[in-house]
C-alpha cells in the first residue's frame, strides 16, 4: 500500500479472519493505531479503492489430528491468526483436536470477535474453551466471571489453564513483543529450549510455534 505523501510503499503482514473455504473475498481485522502508516491508510480507504497484495506468506502447515490439544496464547491484534486456525480446526468434521484459547487484552472493549468465539464455545463445548484476561482494572460483570480473568497472561494463569503433562500438545503464540518475550524469554528461546513462562511450565522449543 502507498499512503498519500509517501514515496515508498508500506508493507505489513495481515491474516484474514474470513473462512478461506469461501473463495472470492477475504475479511481483514485491522486495528487503527495513532500514527500507524499502514493501519491509518487502510481505515482511510473508501469502497471502490484498490489495495495491492504482494505475496502470500508461508505459515504453519496444519495437519488435522496431529496434536491432541492446542493452546493458543493471543494478545491484542495477535488474535487474527488464532481465529483463522480456530475456524479451520472446528469446522472440519474429521478434526478432533481440542483447542484452548487464552486471549489477553487491555480492556473489554478490545475483546474483538467475542461474539464469534463465544458461539464456537457453545457449539463445540467438548473441543473449544476460551479464557479472556483483562489487564486494566475493569471488573467482570455478573455472569461473565467464568470467562474473564484479571491481569496479563501470567505463569499462574497458564498453570490454571494448561496441563503440562498432556501428550501431543502444541502451543501457538501471537501478540505484542513484550508478551512474547514474557512467554518465551527475551531472546525467544532459552539456551536449553523454551525460555520464559512456557519454559518454566515444562514446554520445549519444538512444542511452541510463534506466528
Amino acid at each position: 500500500m502507498r499512503p498519500s505523501n509517501a514515496w515508498l510503499p508500506v508493507l505489513r503482514p495481515y491474516t484474514p479472519i474470513s473462512d478461506l473455504s469461501e473463495p472470492g473475498f477475504i475479511d481483514l481485522l485491522v486495528k487503527k493505531y495513532p500514527g500507524g502508516k499502514a493501519s491509518s491508510h487502510l481505515h482511510s480507504l473508501q469502497p471502490g479503492e484498490a489495495l495491492t497484495f504482494v505475496v502470500p506468506l508461508k505459515g504453519y502447515a496444519w495437519t488435522p489430528n496431529r496434536h491432541s490439544h492446542i493452546y493458543l496464547l493471543a494478545g491484542g491484534a495477535g488474535i487474527t491468526p488464532m481465529y483463522q486456525l480456530i475456524q479451520g480446526v472446528l469446522k472440519n468434521p474429521e478434526d478432533r483436536t481440542k483447542v484452548t484459547l487464552v486471549f489477553g487484552v487491555n480492556s473489554k472493549e478490545d475483546v474483538v470477535l467475542r461474539e464469534e468465539l463465544d458461539a464456537f464455545e457453545s457449539q463445540y463445548p467438548d473441543r473449544f474453551k476460551v479464557v479472556y484476561t483483562i489487564s486494566s482494572n475493569n471488573t467482570a460483570t455478573e455472569g461473565e466471571s467464568h470467562h474473564f480473568k484479571q491481569g496479563r497472561i501470567t505463569e499462574s494463569l497458564l498453570r490454571s489453564v494448561m496441563k503440562s503433562d498432556e501428550e501431543g500438545v502444541k502451543v501457538f503464540v501471537s501478540g505484542p513483543p513484550a508478551m512474547e518475550a514474557a512467554l518465551m524469554g527475551s531472546n525467544g528461546w532459552g539456551n536449553s529450549g523454551a525460555g520464559g513462562i512456557l519454559g518454566k511450565l515444562g514446554y520445549t522449543k519444538d512444542q511452541i510455534y510463534k506466528f
